[in-house]
């Protein structure tokens, strides 16, 4: 290094002086004198000028001493300054050095970074250094120094996990310091940041957002002209590493969306679309202070597999938002969805790992239906390449372009069910088709209505919906039971209309209509089934059953056409009480309700044999529900005192709320077949209680060939009989006879009932000994044969006569006027003497009451019975 001290006089007289040639030298006497060369050693020269000074009344040198002392002074000072201070000062200024960031802001944007500005306080804090030695003689060189000044330096920072690829470069102006320990020192410079690899940037980036930095090393170098005063330390090389690793690792911020608004819009280009107006906010917990100019995102969403195959939903955009240091941040974001991709709404293929309602699940399916439910869905955000300010710098586009970030978009599940109520009306039962598998859909009953939904929506969700069509699932309870199911899953066509003033504050609903045709329902419990025929039939009140349903929507958009999947709904369904109609008067039947007592007509005999009569009738029965009910085929039982002595059938019925009139079913009366001897001896007691005019009541029951589909559903249904009083078969009543008394003797203690019997009238012949009967035949149409007779008479209980008669004559229906068919004349054995026998005498030209006890064998085709009679109050009349 030059030197800048001027030389001496010597030096000029003596062009032959070098670096040897003494710095004092001698005076001219001495050298004469001396046996020494002139050009000795600067050496030689020191020790004969001390020996000189050190004799006895000789001068002292004094200035050669102290000039000697300055000389090595300053030697050792260079030594130190020169070469040990720096290495000491850089050792001990790596390891003192505090810089406290105070603020940084960004003044703005550059075409190549950002003009950013840094506030904070330097210090040196000489507690920080391990070495004593280092830390000793630092702080004594900083306290010499006082001061030090930077000169313009560029700072490289890079990251060594990522090959060290350089994230920036910052032009750093001048910056003068206090170094001395605990000295604090305000700084403040505006640096120019440049951006380094933008592709290693991204990445770098990428990982922080997707919270995989485990641990981080950055490096920042510079070459730092420094100086202290006057004194240049010329060009120093810093070199500083930091370890960032498990919570000194910055992560992304936690942020809230504040509010969501979804609403349809006309779109520039024409044609209407959906904008979204998202509010995001986040604390901002770093001294940084910039305002962030608005940028372009790309809104995507997982396809069918999930994040390998995103689809792109919306384009969305930010306004200019200004960040200041440590407070909350609220950022504007508005997103714009012009028209929906194929691939969002196209079904996703099945795969092994997905259930049967997921393989026919779309991307936008999945989305709606985990918003709706209160699920999170994960939107993508990505950095657009075409951004909506013309100002914003190209690395910024660059930087942001490829950068992915995933944003966990909560759900917005509105305050219990969303299906808030629903109900059926014009409701329609159909039982199975009788040629139904049993096991199958097929075989299950139908059910049509018109199902009405009350649907609320988040009130996020302001734009247009029509509902096209919707399916559902659903399970029927009773009292907290299982039921059964109702199978909807085939689309039904629907409509809808928005409700105003009906929901809860700020809650929207939604009025969806559907009709539901033959939709099967599954009976699952047989008991609760019971419960509700039961509740239905003599509870008296409305039978409420609950109904939870999983329902698909489909809907209509501005943007398009999507399903929204498994929608939970409950309710519940009214049923009203089978009960007698207004105004119908009467008690009902024993163990039936009143509306549903059938008037049995139009009886005739279809076909017989030797044990049997198939029957064919006109029924009409009243439906006092709002239900009708279609009825393909069904057979049941017909019980008499518990024992099966026959069965009908219905075919192609249709039952409708109201009258029902001239419906056609057919029966077979068969006890001994069905019921075996103790069926043969009850329905022979059925049928002459029934014909001698006794109170007689059917139990009708279920079987499990009742509905041949279902076996299932018959069994259950035959654990529920219906009692109900025998119909009356449609006879006449006979014409009274002027002054016959109302009643006689025969009564038999209230057990028989008014009208019509099968034997009405008798004219008994005492010259011939004959007796004539007026017989009204049930039948309309067939001849019923009487072949046998063994019948007794009485008056007041004393006996008249008997009739033993074994030839058959036949019995043709009524006529038209409702008169019968009299007997031939029957040979009658009187008891002669008898009281009876003396009253039918005195009552010779007139008429009195008989009872009449009697065995009869019918026959009606091929069939043969033997029934008995037991009649009171039968007027007879009495001729010669």
């Amino acid at each position: 290094m030059a030197s800048n001290t001027t030389p001496t006089r010597g030096e000029e007289d003596d062009p032959a002086a070098t670096e040897r040639t003494p710095l004092l030298p001698a005076s001219t006497d001495a050298e004469a004198h001396n046996s020494h060369p002139p050009n000795g050693s600067a050496r030689t020269s020191l020790l004969t000028s001390l020996q000189s000074t050190g004799g006895k009344g000789k001068k002292r040198r004094w200035p050669s001493i102290l000039a000697l002392a300055t000389l090595c002074i300053l030697i050792i000072c260079i030594i130190v300054f020169a070469f040990l201070a720096p290495s000491i000062t850089e050792s001990y200024a790596q390891q003192a050095a505090v810089f406290t960031p105070l603020e940084l802001s960004i003044d703005s944007f550059t075409s190549s970074g950002v003009k950013a500005r840094v506030k904070g306080h330097f210090s040196m804090d000489a507690s920080r250094v391990e070495k004593k030695s280092v830390r000793d003689l630092g702080r004594f060189f900083t306290y010499v120094a006082n001061q030090a000044e930077t000169g313009e330096s560029d700072v490289e920072v890079s990251l060594l996990e990522y090959g060290n690829v350089v994230l920036g470069t910052a032009r750093v102006p001048p910056v003068w310091v206090s170094i001395r320990n605990g000295h604090t020192t305000l700084v403040d410079v505006v640096a120019d940041l440049r951006a380094g690899d933008v592709g290693g940037i991204r990445k770098v980036a990428e990982d922080f957002v997707r919270g995989r930095l485990g641990q981080v090393r950055v490096v920042g170098k510079a070459d730092v002209p420094v100086k202290s005063g006057l004194i240049s330390l010329g060009k120093q090389r810093l070199e500083k590493e930091m370890l960032f690793a498990g919570k000194d690792v910055p992560k992304l911020p936690a942020y809230h969306i504040g509010k969501l608004d979804v609403h349809d819009i006309d779109l520039p280009e024409g044609g209407t679309g959906m904008m979204a107006n998202v509010s995001i906010s986040a604390n901002n917990s770093y001294p940084i202070d910039f305002t962030l100019p608005g940028l372009g995102f790309d809104i995507l969403v997982p396809g069918c597999e999930e994040e390998d195959s995103l689809i792109k939903l919306a384009d969305a955009e930010t306004q200019e938002t200004h960040i200041l240091p440590h407070e909350e941040v609220v950022l504007n974001v508005t997103g714009l969805v012009h028209s929906l991709s194929p691939n969002l709404t196209r079904n996703c293929p099945p795969t092994s790992n997905t259930s049967d309602d997921d393989k026919v699940q779309s991307p936008l399916d999945r989305i709606v239906a985990r918003y709706l439910h209160g699920s999170n869905n994960t939107l993508y955000v990505r950095g657009s390449s075409s951004q909506p300010n013309p100002n914003t710098p190209s690395w910024l586009t660059d930087l942001i372009s490829d950068i992915m970030v995933p944003v966990p978009l909560p759900g917005k599940a509105v305050e219990g069910h969303l299906i808030r109520n629903f109900s059926l009306t014009d409701t329609h039962f159909a039982l199975p088709d009788p040629f139904a598998e049993p096991g199958t859909k097929a075989g299950n009953p139908r059910i049509s209505a018109n199902v009405k939904a009350l649907v609320a929506l988040p009130s996020e969700m302001n734009f247009a919906l029509n509902v096209s069509r919707v399916r559902a699932d659903a399970d029927i309870f009773y009292h907290g039971k299982k039921l059964g199911t109702l199978d909807l899953h085939k689309w039904q066509a629907a409509q809808s209309r928005r409700v105003e003033g009906e929901g809860k504050k700020g809650e929207q609903l939604l009025l969806i209509e559907s009709a539901v045709k033959d939709a099967p329902v599954d009976i699952t419990n047989d008991d609760v089934f019971t419960d509700v025929l039961q509740d239905l039939l003599f509870g008296g009140k409305d039978v409420r059953m609950q109904i939870r349903a999983l329902v698909d929507v489909e809907v209509g958009s501005a943007i398009g056409e999507f399903v929204v999947k498994g929608v939970k709904g409950e309710g519940s369904v009214v049923v009203k009480p089978i009960s007698s109609p207004p105004g119908s008067g009467g008690n009902g039947g024993v163990g039936v309700p009143s509306g549903f007592r059938p008037k049995v007509f139009g009886l005739q005999i279809l076909d017989t044999s030797p044990t049997s009569l198939t029957l064919g009738a006109r029924v009409n029965i009243s439906n006092p529900t709002n239900y009708s009910a279609s009825v393909p085929f069904m057979d049941i039982h017909i019980l008499a005192n518990e024992t099966v002595i026959g069965h009908a059938t219905a075919k192609g019925i249709e039952i409708v709320p109201g009258r029902n009139d001239n419906l056609y079913v057919e029966a077979v009366w068969d006890p001994s077949t069905l019921g075996g001897h103790e069926g043969k001896k009850v329905g022979r007691e059925f049928l002459s209680q029934y014909i001698s005019g006794y109170n007689t009541s059917l139990t009708l029951k279920a079987h499990e060939g009742s509905i041949p589909g279902n076996p299932g559903l018959g069994k259950a249904l035959g654990r529920f009989g219906v009692e109900m009083p025998t119909p009356s078969l449609g006879s006449a009543p006979r014409k009274r006879v002027p002054g016959e008394p109302d009643d006689g003797d025969g009564d038999d203690g209230g057990k028989k009932k008014k009208g019509p019997h099968f034997l009405d009238d008798a004219t008994f012949h005492l010259l011939t000994s004959t007796a004539t009967f007026t017989l009204l035949s049930p039948l309309r149409q067939t001849i019923l044969y009487v072949e046998s007779i063994n019948a007794t008479a009485f008056y007041k209980g004393d006996e008249v006569g008997h009739i033993d008669y074994d030839l058959p004559f036949a019995v043709p229906p009524v006529g038209p006027d409702g008169e019968g068919v009299v007997s031939p004349r029957l040979p009658v054995d009187w008891s002669l003497g008898s009281v009876g026998y003396e009253a039918v005498k005195g009552a010779l030209g007139g008429r009195l009451k008989l009872a009449a006890y009697a065995e009869v064998g019918v026959r009606i085709g091929e069939w043969r019975e033997g029934v008995w009679f037991r009649g009171g109050g039968i007027g007879a009349s009495v001729r010669i």
